[in-house]
């Protein structure tokens, strides 16, 4: 069951919606079924430019894996 994002042609409210078998979807605001679907977020690539930062060595014993993954903090 796939989730379409839709805007209403009648008062513009964006949203997104689960779409089950040949249900039409309507809009949450003004009952409208009067809608345009969008194009999903997540099926449009995109080039993003935020980069997660690198780990930052554990400050106790140095391990370049980041705080946590040394063995001091095992047990």
């Amino acid at each position: 069951m796939p989730i379409y994002e839709y805007v209403c042609a009648q008062c513009s409210h964006r949203f997104e919606v689960l779409v089950r078998g040949h249900a039409v979807p309507r809009c949450p605001s003004c009952d409208s079924e009067s809608l345009d679907r969008q194009l999903s977020v997540f099926a449009v690539g995109s080039r993003s430019t935020v980069s997660a930062a690198a780990p930052q060595p554990c400050g106790t014993c140095g391990d370049p894996r980041g705080a946590g993954a040394c063995s001091l903090n095992q047990s």
